[in-house]
């Protein structure tokens, strides 16, 4: 079950979430049948805790909001996109490693945009 802390992200949400959010936002591109998708799940609740008030983490489907993912060229899942002042900053394809994730949300952090 997802952390409390992940928010579920939507194309009517999007805006608010991604692009006006205040802190960067790692955004995980996922489907329920993919295995590394859930693989990686619970270690973005972990870093949702970890950096909650420093980044924030949401989710989207991709079988529900195809538009989104294909905004954004996905093509293959689970993707992970840092969005920092709505601008894609960086991006994980695969399921990888708690230590790869936190550098990668540290280097979204600290991007300059």
């Amino acid at each position: 079950m997802a952390s409390a802390l992940i928010k579920t992200i939507t194309g009517q949400n999007f805006q608010e979430t991604v692009v006006d959010s205040p802190v960067p936002v790692l955004v995980d591109f996922w489907a329920e049948w993919c295995g590394p998708c859930r693989m990686i799940a619970p270690l973005l609740d972990e870093l949702a805790g970890e950096y909650d008030g420093r980044a924030a983490i949401g989710k989207v489907n991709v079988d529900s909001d195809q538009d989104l993912a294909v905004k954004y060229g996905i093509s293959g899942i689970p993707a992970l996109l840092f969005f920092k002042k709505g601008q894609v900053v960086g991006q994980v394809v695969g399921l990888r490693s708690k230590k790869d994730l936190k550098a990668a949300l540290e280097s979204a952090i600290t991007a300059v945009v």
